[in-house]
């Protein structure tokens, strides 16, 4: 490898008060450039042979500590060098381009300004819920740091421990914790992507994310069918809850996201295209006899590019998706009425239907890759999440034989 780096010190351009600048000298195929480390020293306490303090100076504490601070910049810009000769990159480089890279290198960037960077790119390309999760990110880091500026290495194992003491001891859940630490992970993952901070400085390597277990909330096929034999007339206030209740649950568990922004195209010889929302992950379901009896009454008079349910009425993708969040609010309260009427004391939401689909498909011994396959999730152990344990009916029985 023709190059490497040296420290030395400037004595051609000394400060009024006789410093020098101690110097990175990168030296690349007989050309050179150098970086300034920060640190000035008289020329009597350099010793140039050995390339370091004399421990004749009398500007700082330590000489030993200081010498030891200008070998790790040396070693830290080696680094680079070394990483762009393994990637075959350092040839075909300038000796300018490769201090610049140094010098990028050693910036202290903000956490903050890239999330912002972030936030903004997952808008163009519409992923409004993730944008809103590294928006509220922002939040809680300043909260917490109480700092205006935050450098990614300042994030470390240390750091997310208090994070995680801090949050408990305010009486926040478990759950809550989950998600934060989930969002904190990307967004570093994203940065070690982008070249902005190191793998080795990554600090969920020794952290563990516990997802907790949550409360069970499927609910039983025969709540289902209390569900199913409601009848409501269009005008009335629940008719569209009830109905995209089952259609959750008869499509797969699809979600309320996902119903949503359905369109009439998407209907096609039979079956319902689409992709998942939140994975981008392609999808088709049968429209069974259950499906067409809810959905038909949707479609009629309407063009292909129009949505299939009346949610969203707005144009612009990020007030669609503000649509569907207000939709889903008011969604979630009209089925605590279907609830109340149903006699069903589980807590019913958006997400019953999906966990309820689950459920039923472990009950009925369907494979679990097939369950994750037909949910939509990325990988298994998200299903694996939602299938915790078995409803508590199933349990009765397994005891009920055991102990008679």
């Amino acid at each position: 490898m023709k190059t490497n780096i040296v420290l030395a010190l400037d004595t051609r351009r000394p400060r009024q008060d006789n410093t020098c600048a101690v110097l990175l000298r990168i030296v690349h195929y007989r050309l050179s450039s150098q970086i300034s480390t920060g640190i000035y020293i008289p020329e009597k306490d350099w010793d140039a042979k050995e390339r370091k303090v004399k421990s004749s100076y009398k500007g700082t504490e330590s000489v030993t500590r200081l010498n030891n601070q200008l070998q790790k910049k040396k070693t830290e810009a080696m680094d680079i060098i070394t990483k762009l000769d393994e990637r075959k990159q350092l040839d075909s480089l300038s000796v300018l381009e490769i201090k610049e890279l140094i010098e990028k290198k050693h910036q202290r960037y903000s956490v903050y300004e890239y999330i912002e960077v972030q936030i903004a790119s997952m808008k163009e390309a519409h992923q409004y819920g993730n944008a809103g999760l590294y928006k509220a990110a922002i939040g809680l880091l300043k909260g917490f740091s109480k700092k205006d500026a935050l450098t990614f290495p300042e994030i470390n194992l240390q750091f997310l421990k208090r994070f995680e003491t801090a949050h408990f001891a305010k009486g926040n859940s478990p759950v809550s914790l989950t998600t934060y630490m989930r969002t904190f992970r990307a967004i570093y993952n994203r940065a070690i992507k982008d070249g902005i901070v190191d793998k080795e400085l990554y600090p969920f390597e020794h952290y563990e994310i516990k997802a907790p277990r949550t409360r069970k909330r499927a609910i039983s096929l025969e709540a289902i069918h209390k569900i199913a034999n409601l009848s409501f007339e269009p005008g009335y206030g629940l008719f569209h809850a009830r109905n995209y209740f089952l259609l959750s649950f008869y499509m797969r568990g699809m979600s309320f996201a996902d119903l949503a922004f359905l369109r009439v195209k998407n209907i096609i010889d039979g079956r319902i295209f689409y992709q998942r929302r939140k994975t981008d992950k392609p999808y088709n379901i049968k429209i069974t006899a259950e499906i067409w009896s809810l959905m038909a009454q949707y479609i009629e008079g309407k063009e292909k590019e129009d949505f299939l349910f009346p949610i969203i009425h707005t144009v612009t993708p990020e007030n669609q998706y503000k649509s569907m969040l207000w939709a889903r609010n008011r969604y979630n309260k009209k089925l605590k009425r279907i609830a109340q009427l149903c006699e069903i004391e589980e807590n019913l939401t958006s997400y019953v239907s999906r966990h309820s689909f689950a459920t039923a498909a472990k009950n009925k011994e369907i494979p679990i890759a097939a369950i994750s396959e037909m949910m939509g999730h990325s990988d298994i152990k998200t299903t694996e999440i939602y299938l915790a344990s078995l409803p508590s009916d199933v349990l009765d029985q397994y005891h009920e034989k055991i102990i008679k």
